[in-house]
């Protein structure tokens, strides 16, 4: 039997592999710049990390989660998102202690698992690319993580993307919600969905994220949770609005915006992308808010908290489509020809050189014939292509030659140590 990979896996191929590097690099880069550190998690956890985080009514834990049994009776779990494990380390290697700096700013880059159905842009296992801040309450901390969001997204070259906003209030404001929408949701139980009907008794919020068609059409009557903020949710939301005014980031209001996780409490927001070339509506690219009672959960101290994620899979399919030239071959630098007998160590020598100044090069480990060698430089996307013979060798001297103009210059073999000053003369 032919061995394939799994049904929601993909290979990335070394063709594509210098996309997403690329991408990740930019992503690093934008992140130290605003002074968040990298924090690494296992792939793997106890169920009950992400069980206690996402809500035993999501549809992460109900139906997506990869979770088994070890060969120790351990009831483990593949992370499923990645706030959960960062929340769990930040408790358990107690990032929380008085020396460390707050807020304590941190992203990540990782492999998720869920089950769900392959689709473009997702698959059941992805990347997700994300940011944590614990340690503040105020306000600003929401502004912060909205405007890295939104000037990240700026940065890679997305387009049409669009943020909407909503907020869950504080724990008051989510129990008269809480009431409401069982007082709206009962009468109606025989004609929800099971997963509604069950989800009316745990987390009646979860029904207003429901894709159910069978539960669609009660939503847009059922009581909106702006109507029931009190006067110090509303006074948190007017503050971040009116801040994301100030800094000229537009929004949209949207009142249906649940999250599809438990932990979030406070501000939620979603950055939409319209592309008609992609979807037929808009949809969510990176989405994230607060969540302050999340490390509590996790036996830590009481520690307010707000991030976001993004699917990198879907990230790299908008990018592909409204940034190609993101992507373009940038080739190599050097590709080294030679021909004869001896010159196969100079070849070596010099890709080592060059390679140590900072610069791509390679040359023919087949040592196929000087024409075959030329065609490879140009399959490469070599910008200069150095030639070395026997005779050259023996005189100490070879050729650099730039591909995009022909133009040549004949070298001493120790100006390759000072490769810089040879590319200034090309340029002359």
């Amino acid at each position: 039997m032919r061995v394939q990979k799994p049904k929601g896996t993909v290979d990335i191929l070394p063709d594509q592999s210098g996309s997403w590097e690329k991408v990740e690099q930019i992503l690093r880069d934008f992140f130290k710049r605003a002074n968040y550190r990298e924090i690494r998690t296992p792939s793997f956890e106890n169920y009950e990390v992400f069980s206690r985080s996402s809500g035993e009514t999501s549809d992460v834990v109900e139906k997506e989660m990869y979770d088994f049994n070890d060969k120790g009776g351990r009831h483990i779990a593949l992370r499923p998102e990645g706030t959960a494990g960062v929340v769990r380390a930040y408790v358990e290697d107690k990032l929380y202690a008085p020396e460390m700096v707050k807020p304590l700013n941190v992203y990540y880059l990782e492999s998720t698992f869920r089950y769900e159905r392959p689709q473009a842009g997702r698959q059941r296992e992805f990347h997700q690319i994300g940011i944590e801040s614990f340690g503040s309450k105020n306000p600003l901390a929401d502004v912060e993580t909205i405007v890295l969001a939104h000037d990240l997204l700026a940065e890679l070259g997305v387009k049409n993307y669009e943020l909407h906003i909503n907020t869950l209030g504080n724990a008051q404001v989510r129990k008269d919600y809480h009431d409401a929408l069982v007082n709206y949701f009962r009468p109606l139980k025989e004609q929800l969905s099971d997963d509604s009907k069950r989800r009316l008794e745990k987390n009646p919020l979860r029904i207003l994220d429901s894709k159910d068609e069978q539960d669609k059409q009660f939503l847009p009557n059922a009581p909106k949770i702006i109507d029931y903020l009190n006067d110090d949710a509303r006074k948190n939301f007017d503050q971040i609005t009116q801040m994301l005014d100030q800094l000229g980031i537009s929004y949209t209001i949207d009142n249906d915006l649940v999250r599809g996780l438990d932990y979030y409490s406070g501000i939620i927001f979603e950055f939409m992308v319209e592309d008609p070339s992609l979807w037929e509506s808009a949809t969510t690219i990176l989405g994230g808010g607060r969540y302050d009672n999340l490390v509590e959960e996790f036996d830590g101290p009481a520690t307010p908290a707000v991030g976001f994620g993004i699917g990198e899979e879907r990230l790299m399919l908008v990018l592909q489509k409204q940034n190609p030239t993101l992507f373009a071959d940038q080739g190599i630098d050097f590709f080294i020809t030679n021909i004869g007998e001896g010159t196969e160590i100079k070849a070596v020598e010099i890709a080592r050189s060059l390679r140590n100044q900072g610069f791509k090069a390679q040359y023919d480990v087949d040592q196929k014939k000087l024409k075959a060698q030329f065609k490879k430089a140009d399959r490469v996307h070599a910008k200069f292509v150095i030639t070395l013979g026997a005779k050259e060798l023996a005189n100490g001297i070879l050729n650099v030659k730039r591909l995009s103009d022909g133009k040549t210059l004949e070298l001493n073999l120790t100006d390759v140590d000072n490769i810089k000053e040879v590319i200034k003369k090309l340029k002359d």
